[in-house]
């Protein structure tokens, strides 16, 4: 007891793990089901987590279909939505945000029940925050794969461009012909320059907290949905959607069914090992089509 107290008072947190009553309870809670693949979408209230978990399942918000959406934290418990396309075997799960429940950052982990799932997204806006970084802690403990995600990016690059046109237009040292020129590339611009800062941003969060580097996939709603329901808009700005589906998807598939040599005392058996299988073909074939629609 004393060296927990000890571990606390130095900014040590404890490694707890579920009972195995509690890992049944909890699947019986989300009503995991064999034969289909769990996601959740886990992060800071208002980053956007319902916005893109109906992006996924190619729902709209606001539809009667769709996870509740809004400008505060509208998720206060677990919700579960499964994709309502029959040759997908999803079933997504929309987390409610740290920010919203009395839950230590270390603790979040397993009062939500994170560890029965298959992949989880760690999406964030503006903040990467302690809760996301004890998030990729604890998958790492469970061999979960964890994708870091940053939402909302095609507002965040209007927002880089309409800045960088400010300073373009305001510049007196430019003439016409160049205040032209760099006004017809300032959307590469802003992209790039959203790329960036992101990266730089997550790269130093993840040193400073002892994590290794990671992918950060940059996604928006609207071009994940289109992604999603194979729509070709070029109105939208895309980005890392098509990517992040795909590896989502590989990710998945290689915990439930890894090579022989990386099975585990039986827990991965012979039926479930098909199963998965099974699923990973079908949702490769949806994934390869999506693909092959942005070429």
């Amino acid at each position: 007891m004393k060296k927990a107290k000890d571990d606390l008072a130095n900014g040590i947190q404890p490694v707890t793990w579920p009972t195995p009553e509690e890992y049944a309870r909890t699947l019986q809670a989300y009503q995991y089901q064999e034969g289909k693949f769990h996601f959740a979408v886990a992060g800071l209230s208002g980053s956007g987590k319902s916005s893109l978990v109906n992006a996924f399942r190619g729902v709209l918000n606001q539809t009667a279909n769709a996870a509740a959406t809004g400008f505060t934290e509208t998720t206060v418990a677990v919700g579960r939505y499964p994709d309502p396309s029959p040759e997908k075997p999803c079933v997504w799960y929309d987390v409610p945000g740290a920010g919203t429940l009395t839950i230590k950052d270390w603790d979040y982990f397993n009062k939500q029940g994170l560890y029965i799932f298959d992949a989880i997204i760690v999406l964030f806006d503006n903040r990467f925050t302690a809760t996301d970084i004890a998030i990729l802690r604890n998958c790492e403990r469970w061999k979960i794969p964890a994708f870091i995600v940053r939402s909302k990016s095609d507002y965040q690059i209007e927002n880089i461009k309409r800045t960088l046109v400010d300073s373009i237009e305001e510049d007196e040292l430019l003439d016409e012909d160049e205040q032209t020129s760099q006004l017809e590339t300032v959307l590469d611009v802003a992209i790039e320059r959203y790329k960036s800062q992101t990266r730089q941003s997550v790269e130093k969060n993840l040193k400073d907290s002892g994590l290794g580097d990671r992918e950060v996939y940059l996604v928006s709603y609207k071009a994940l949905l289109n992604t999603v329901r194979r729509k070709n808009t070029r109105s939208d700005l895309y980005l890392d959607e098509t990517k992040l589906l795909t590896k989502l998807v590989e990710a998945a598939k290689n915990r439930r069914c890894p090579p022989a040599s990386q099975q585990l005392g039986g827990f991965f058996d012979g039926n479930l090992g098909d199963k998965s299988a099974s699923m990973f073909v079908r949702l490769m074939k949806v994934l390869w089509a999506t693909a092959c629609a942005w070429q």
